[in-house]
């Protein structure tokens, strides 16, 4: 938490994820810094992902760091997240799944049928007749070696396809 700009998803300021939608949605980089350019503006970010129906959790309820890092080879999963549960109860339009990790990956296919995508690229499988889509999108951590522009371009190619952008 010592690293975190704000109470919210992917708070580290060196984390490129808001940088992504930024670039996207924006062509604006740095569109959800807030003004002192020191934060995410977290309420700017919510308002964002509601308009575009946009959902964010985890894969784990509970973890165990092993280091004191954000490296997922030495995070534990003591319990995960029960994803088909969330997507019967809480998502019944969820048209995608987006992972950005290997340990992510991994811990969502120990619960659904599907096949691993390769890093940019999506798998389909049906849940309970309903087509979903497993996109496996690159780690936005500035620790996974791909620059910016890089990184929004692969994201860019899956908002298309889920005609989330033009």
């Amino acid at each position: 938490k010592k690293r975190w700009s704000m109470d919210f998803y992917y708070p580290n300021l060196n984390n490129d994820m808001w940088r992504i939608f930024g670039v996207l949605f924006f062509n604006d980089k740095d569109y959800f810094l807030n003004p002192t350019r020191k934060a995410f503006c977290r309420e700017r970010i919510i308002d964002f992902l509601n308009e575009k129906g946009i959902a964010l959790f985890d894969t784990a309820s509970s973890v165990r760091r092993l280091q004191d890092n954000a490296s997922d080879k030495f995070l534990e999963v003591v319990e995960a997240t029960d994803i088909p549960a969330m997507l019967r109860r809480g998502l019944p339009e969820c048209k995608a799944i987006v992972t950005t990790g290997q340990k992510a990956t991994d811990t969502l296919r120990q619960q659904l049928d599907v096949e691993e995508p390769k890093v940019g690229d999506y798998s389909e499988f049906v849940f309970e007749k309903r087509a979903i889509r497993l996109y496996r999108m690159p780690s936005s951590s500035r620790a996974y070696p791909l620059a910016l522009d890089k990184k929004a371009a692969a994201y860019r190619i899956m908002y298309q396809d889920l005609q989330l952008l033009p």
